[in-house]
């Protein structure tokens, strides 16, 4: 009699290609390929922001592999949303911290297998394909600004595809303020259920039909991902490609001894820490096999000749490689490393360790974080206004010394001016500094400015500046001297002015005594 499908139990196979293309200098995108959880994250914000953005997004969700072996759907799918949400404040926390990772973030598109079920959790414009009875369906909706324009039929698919701004995504995680939360969605899952995940560097350049034969022709997991990969590469895909491909198999006898395994295989940037995810999985992981070939494009071959290398050399390709989980390090005394970058992993009272933060202890250890964090942050901004203050006293130190040095120096010196309409000695320099005067007079002269030419009163209004008392003193009797001896000029000017008019009225008087004398003498003549 056969056995319903209902009491059958399935099994998850998959595998991940991913490669850094043709243009990138490196690979911003992290994926995971296990028997229970698959994920894609693409990341951005410059050389270093895409890697850790990436990376810290698949470390958060790398538990879900062991955690939901049991699990109910309903709560793994809030542990998908969780671990989504838990990437994006790490992610925050990490580029406040590290400003040169300022505006990094990822895309997520992550499956997993639990009761028979998919659990699908999706932010972003990676995406995820289900072919189902030889039908491709595309599961998820791109976060982007283009597909919103489609969906309000603004433009159609074709055109998407060579819009301006088809990199334009409205939803992601990272260091940006737009909403979080990840779309999830859950679909019973069928023997032969094959799933596809990839970045927009394969879906941006190869269509969906295309993506549907190779999907039903190919039937090997790794030759499949292999062959979509190369594709887009030729296809002239400028960005990072990867691809992850999951196949629902049927298990007849689920307390056989032999039931299907795999071992959890990790690409791209997240690749570059196998033990911290073997830590997250308590199991041991190998990094995704090497895209074999495919780089032969016109694309490719220009990108080489720009960069100085030749086109026709291969690119030598990373090795395989497996890393233990740490209890296995420790006894082959290698060295321990666990750490996850920002989600703390937490070894719990069993030995089993757990980057879960649905996990209470995980959690406890999360909040614990943020709560040293506030203190250092505190801390640091009581600091800062310790150092400000101080810094402003410092200054204000410095200006109060360059006023008292200023003083002391100005009081060195004299200078003549004016002081209310007489000539005056001052102590000083005739300015000011912060509305405070630099001089006072300390010696008035009876000299009033108005009795100086025009000349002297000018250089007096500026100040006649000495480097002594005795300089200033000597000149203030120089202009007395003058202004005496002009005095004497003008006087004796006008003493001989006076005796020439007086003189004159003489010489009149005499002309006129002659002349009345004359006329007298006239007169007596003609008697």
């Amino acid at each position: 009699m056969p056995t319903s499908t209902a009491s059958q139990q399935l099994f998850m196979y998959s595998t991940v290609v991913s490669d850094v293309g043709t243009v990138r200098s490196n690979n911003q995108d992290s994926a995971f390929a296990g028997e229970h959880l698959i994920a894609i994250c693409d990341g951005m914000g410059g050389h270093a922001g895409g890697d850790t953005a990436s990376t810290i997004a698949i470390r958060s969700l790398a538990h879900i592999e062991q955690d939901n072996v049991d699990g109910d759907v309903q709560v793994v799918s809030h542990m998908m949303a969780t671990s989504v949400m838990a990437a994006h404040d790490a992610i925050v926390g990490k580029a406040k911290r590290e400003r040169r990772l300022a505006g990094m973030g990822t895309t997520v598109t992550s499956v997993a297998l639990v009761a028979g079920c998919w659990v699908l959790a999706h932010i972003g414009d990676s995406r995820a394909y289900l072919l189902h009875d030889g039908r491709l369906i595309r599961m998820t909706s791109d976060h982007s600004y283009v597909q919103h324009l489609i969906d309000t039929g603004r433009i159609s698919e074709a055109e998407a595809r060579n819009h301006p701004q088809r990199n334009v995504v409205m939803r992601v995680l990272g260091d940006f303020d737009i909403d979080s939360r990840p779309d999830i969605a859950i679909r019973k899952a069928h023997p032969g259920d094959r799933w596809l995940l990839c970045s927009d560097g394969l879906c941006g350049v190869l269509e969906d039909s295309t993506l549907e034969e190779v999907l039903s022709t190919c039937a090997d997991q790794e030759e499949c991902a292999q062959r979509l990969v190369s594709m887009a590469l030729r296809a002239g895909s400028t960005d990072n490609v990867t691809a992850v491909i999951a196949d629902a198999t049927l298990a007849l006898d689920a307390d056989a001894f032999d039931l299907p395994h795999q071992t959890p295989l990790v690409g791209g940037a997240a690749s570059a820490s196998l033990e911290t995810i073997a830590d997250i999985v308590n199991e041991p992981v190998a990094s995704a096999p090497p895209l074999r070939e495919g780089k032969q494009s016109p694309a490719a071959r220009a990108a080489a000749l720009r960069s100085g290398k030749d086109p026709n050399e291969e690119p030598k390709q990373p090795e395989q490689r497996v890393a233990q989980p740490s209890s296995v390090r420790e006894d082959n005394g290698d060295r321990v490393n666990t750490d996850t970058g920002e989600i703390p992993i937490v070894q719990k009272r069993n030995g089993r360790i757990s980057a879960d933060p649905n996990d209470p202890e995980v959690a406890k250890a999360i909040r614990n974080e943020h709560i040293e964090e506030r203190k250092t942050k505190r801390s640091r901004k009581f600091r800062n206004r310790i150092i400000t203050i101080l810094i402003i006293i410092l200054v204000l130190l410095g200006v109060a010394g360059v006023g008292v040095g200023t003083y002391r120096w100005s009081q060195t010196k004299y200078y003549i001016g004016d002081n209310n309409g007489k000539v005056a000695i001052f102590q000083g320099v005739p300015t000011s500094i912060f509305g405070a005067k630099l001089s006072h007079a300390v010696t008035d002269t009876n000299m009033k400015t108005s009795d100086l030419p025009p000349s002297w009163r000018e250089q007096l209004d500026q100040g006649i500046s000495f480097d002594t008392y005795g300089e200033a003193k000597s000149h203030t009797r120089l202009i007395k001297k003058q202004l005496n001896d002009a005095k004497r000029k003008q006087e004796a000017k006008q003493q001989e002015k006076a005796a020439a008019e007086q003189k004159a009225k003489d010489e009149a008087a005499k002309k006129a005594a002659d002349q009345a004398a004359q006329t007298n003498k006239s007169g007596g003549d003609k008697s």
